[in-house]
């Protein structure tokens, strides 16, 4: 190696791995300049920062106390205050990487369909739709994750005197389902001690209905719960439900009272293109969700009724035989679950908008991802929500945008998997009308400042060989379609630590639905820009201020120290 080529390679190799410590951006110093005094942020400064900048009305000196002293190794004079450095880097740190807040008093004595619940379809397979393993692992992964909505698909097993967990007419691998509702029994509560909900894909005869039965009322005891009515006209509260297992599915007797009734069901099922699937590649055909499909045996077609298996159905599931309409009727007072497909809602919501609102204001509405999402993929949770669903069923083995906006909703109320729906979805004096686009109600301003943390959860060259990355921030409004835009920084060429000071401005008709989505990307010249971390955030809990956001990965899962500084403000129609 020559002398020349020598010096090239260190050369390189020190824009790799230098790290320069940046000046904190202007915003920052701006707010230090209005809240010090001669180069100093007091006690009682920090204190009225915190109560008029960052919204935290509670704030005490105890509390500015509590923060100098967290960062007296940055001060030369600790006991007077914070300098700008200090200052900068508890705005920066995890102290203060807490960009939202749970109300104080959040209502959870309401009825169940006034939440927005989180809801898994397929909740045991472990990939895609067709060839995957079935496992209790993506179970177990998602109620740790807050999910309160499991969904198991029961079949015989092969020798039909046991009942197996499998996506049926596929080449999915089975798992027993004794497996399945011993995980659920030992993880249920982790994340939150509200209810969980199982909802049943039953394809079994009498039999092991019975036997299915046996199972949930030996596995769960005292945590699962009975209605001591089986029609019941209010469902209850999460509160009343807290560690509570409750069970739904469509009780036996609808297809079980004679042999003309199956030959009818037979004959319902035919006409209904979209629950029949045909899967490339298999050769099989699956009847798929919507709960009313069910597989039965000629030798049990006589069978009557199973009375233990009705008896552990708390959330009754049922699809009357007739149109949408049938569907949508109140005059029946007894609550119960209607499923239907992202397509059928989409073309329900056509025609039928406020009829679907008035009807999830006392029921459950179910949708679930289309048969052909092969991949596992998502839709667009947002009109479900805007017409009131309470279970928007999600495939949580994946990833992407749609399931980053579904986790960033159910990071509110503490992530405890309960959501309280907008007062204006509860409304029976004036029904919402999802077609109608409402008033600006309030405008949000956004800086994207700096970020920081790449350099610590990245290898060096995994953004680029030769030399820092380029970073930049898209972000964007999910919810409400008029509500809906995004913008992005400009990349700042070779900083591992990038200054931004950009701010933009949305205007939110329906901010109770917004969620506000981030990410993070690296510029590429030579192809399309690099994942680099994101978040998705609810609009209804956003704190105002200066804050240090997280980002997580693909997965969902939060960085070591990934992380961007960021302010939020909000400005009342009013002011304008």
């Amino acid at each position: 190696m020559t002398t020349k080529q020598h010096f090239r390679v260190c050369f390189c190799f020190k824009r790799i791995f230098k790290l320069r410590v940046p000046e904190p951006p202007e915003d920052i110093k701006y707010q230090f300049g209005k809240y010090s005094e001669n180069g100093t942020m007091t006690i009682d400064n920090l204190q009225k920062f915190l109560i008029e900048v960052q919204g935290e009305h509670n704030a005490s000196k105890d509390s500015a106390q509590a923060i100098i002293n967290s960062h007296k190794h940055l001060n030369l004079f600790p006991r007077k205050g914070l300098s700008l450095e200090a200052f900068f880097r508890y705005l920066i740190s995890d102290n203060n990487a807490n960009p939202l807040h749970r109300p104080e008093q959040y209502d959870m004595k309401a009825p169940l369909a006034h939440y927005f619940l989180y809801t898994g379809h397929n909740s045991y397979l472990t990939g895609n739709q067709i060839s995957s393993d079935s496992s209790v692992n993506p179970i177990i992964d998602a109620l740790k994750k807050g999910v309160r909505v499991i969904e198991l698909d029961l079949w015989p097993n092969s020798n039909k005197d046991d009942v197996e967990v499998r996506h049926g007419g596929t080449l999915t691998r089975p798992v027993e389902l004794i497996k399945c509702l011993l995980a659920i029994k030992e993880h249920a509560f982790e994340k939150s001690e509200y209810p969980v909900v199982i909802t049943f894909e039953d394809h079994l005869g009498p039999k092991l209905q019975a036997k299915v039965a046996q199972m949930v009322t030996k596995t769960f005891r005292d945590s699962l719960y009975r209605h001591e009515s089986e029609y019941i006209e209010e469902f209850p509260s999460p509160e009343s439900l807290k560690r509570k297992i409750l069970i739904s599915t469509k009780p036996p007797k609808e297809y079980l009272d004679d042999q003309s009734s199956l030959e009818r069901e037979g004959s319902q099922r035919q006409e209904d293109s979209e629950e029949e699937k045909t899967y490339q590649g298999t050769g099989q055909r699956e009847l798929e969700p919507n709960d009313e499909v069910e597989i039965h045996n000629q030798e049990e077609d006589e069978a009557t009724v199973v009375p233990e298996y009705r008896k552990i159905i708390a959330i009754h599931a049922g699809k009357p035989k007739g149109g949408l309409e049938d569907c949508l009727d109140l005059t029946n007072k007894t609550v119960r679950r209607l499923s239907l497909s992202e397509q059928e809602l989409e073309s329900a919501t056509k025609t039928h908008g406020t009829a679907i609102v008035r009807f999830t204001q006392r029921n459950l509405l179910r949708v679930y991802p289309k048969g052909m999402r092969f991949d596992s993929s998502n839709y667009n949770p947002m009109l479900g929500w805007m017409h009131g669903a309470q279970m928007v069923a999600f495939n949580m083995q994946g990833y992407g945008k749609f399931l980053w906006i579904m986790q960033g909703m159910f990071r509110a109320n503490g992530g405890c998997g309960y959501v309280k729906k907008p007062d204006f979805l509860l409304r029976t004096d004036r029904v919402f009308d999802p077609s109608v686009v409402p008033l600006i109600e309030k405008k949000l301003k956004v800086s994207v400042l700096m970020g920081e943390g790449w350099f610590h959860d990245f290898d060096r060259k995994y953004f680029d060989r030769f030399s820092p990355p380029d970073f930049f921030v898209k972000v964007g409004i999910a919810g409400f379609p008029v509500d809906e835009i995004k913008y992005e920084t400009k990349a700042i060429e070779d900083e591992w630590r990038p200054v931004w000071n950009e701010e933009f401005e949305f205007s939110l008709r329906v901010p109770e639905l917004a969620v506000l989505r981030i990410e993070a990307l690296e510029y590429d010249t030579a192809g399309p820009a690099e994942f680099a971390g994101q978040t998705c955030l609810p609009v209804s809990e956003l704190r105002s201020g200066i804050r240090a956001v997280p980002l997580y990965n693909k997965m969902g899962d939060k960085y070591a120290h990934v992380k961007l500084l960021m302010g939020f403000e909000f400005i009342r129609l009013s002011m304008y």
